[in-house]
């Protein structure tokens, strides 16, 4: 029998970054902790900062703690939905514990209906520079994130720039006191010229360019673009189609992986093209259904291909 969709609201961040403190101050209030509901707390660190149940709204809350990142499982969540019966999940989560633990153990009608980061300012860049696959991990999904703490002293764009080169879509809240924050106001501008008649993207921007196209394809639909990448062909693609892109490193050098995009050409010229050579290429997008994608997506169609010597350094980052 289908389960009830359940909502689930997640606080990530390291140690000292307000996570409980927000926590707290969330279920105190009658507007997020009601008295006709009944919230499961999961406590997956133990902070300086303790609850106070005391001060918690009318709403009932139950208080668990998971200790080992073992214990966030699918058997013991349902035994723990199961106790108590709760109308949502509020989840703390351990900083030094990789997201897809959580995703990949939820039970499938745990559904996550928000997500906020929190970081302490002045030891933010510092876990970056040490501990960068961590603060990625948790930048790469979140819907907003807080840096508390914060000071004028600071340069905005050193914090704005880790959380974009993660996440394009979440807000940026920098809170200097309890009453006093600001929401990121800077530009993202891409490093090319999308209006130009034909855009050229340079080697060191492959990487914007390929999470841009995704992540808005429509935009480029119609525009003519010339990228320097490598070529895959064969693997049952059609005859007409190959794969034109380059090896991307978001975070580290553990999710380096081929980033490419399907490319249509004439069959009797794929049929001239090495596999794994480099080219540089043009052609104009159209977004469209191929049976590579399944669906619609951006599918270059090449107007002209001019075999070229590889990159020293093949992979492209932001």
């Amino acid at each position: 029998m289908m389960k009830k969709e359940m909502p689930v609201y997640l606080f990530t961040g390291f140690l000292e970054s307000g996570k409980t403190s927000f926590i707290q101050e969330s279920l105190e209030s009658d507007e997020f902790n009601s008295k006709d509901q009944t919230t499961l707390l999961l406590c997956c660190e133990e902070g300086e900062v303790e609850y106070e149940p005391e001060k918690f709204a009318e709403g009932k809350v139950y208080i668990e703690v998971i200790e080992e990142e073992s214990d966030f499982n699918m058997l013991h969540l349902g035994r723990l939905e199961n106790k108590y019966h709760p109308d949502r999940i509020v989840v703390e989560w351990n900083g030094m514990w990789l997201l897809d633990t959580m995703y990949g153990n939820m039970p499938p009608h745990w559904i996550t209906y928000q997500e906020m980061f929190f970081a302490y300012s002045p030891t933010f860049l510092t876990y970056n520079q040490n501990m960068r696959n961590l603060v990625f991990d948790k930048l790469k999904s979140a819907e907003m994130v807080v840096f508390n703490r914060f000071s004028k002293l600071y340069d905005k764009m050193a914090f704005h720039k880790v959380v974009r080169t993660a996440n394009r879509n979440s807000q940026i809240m920098y809170e200097y006191e309890r009453d006093n924050v600001e929401f990121d106001d800077i530009e993202d501008p891409l490093p090319f010229d999308i209006n130009a008649d034909i855009v050229e993207v340079k080697d060191l921007d492959y990487a914007y360019w390929y999470r841009d196209i995704n992540e808005e394809p429509l935009k480029w639909d119609g525009k003519t673009v010339k990228v320097k990448g490598r070529t895959l062909v064969g693997g049952g693609l059609p005859k007409n189609s190959m794969v034109l892109g380059r090896h991307v490193m978001t975070c580290c050098v553990e999710d380096i992986q081929f980033a490419g995009l399907v490319a249509v050409w004439d069959p009797e010229k794929i049929k001239q093209v090495v596999h794994g050579d480099w080219a540089i290429v043009q052609f104009t997008v159209k977004h469209e259904m191929h049976e590579a994608y399944g669906e619609d997506g951006p599918v270059l169609h090449i107007e002209t291909f001019e075999p070229c010597p590889g990159l020293e350094d093949d992979v492209a980052t932001f």
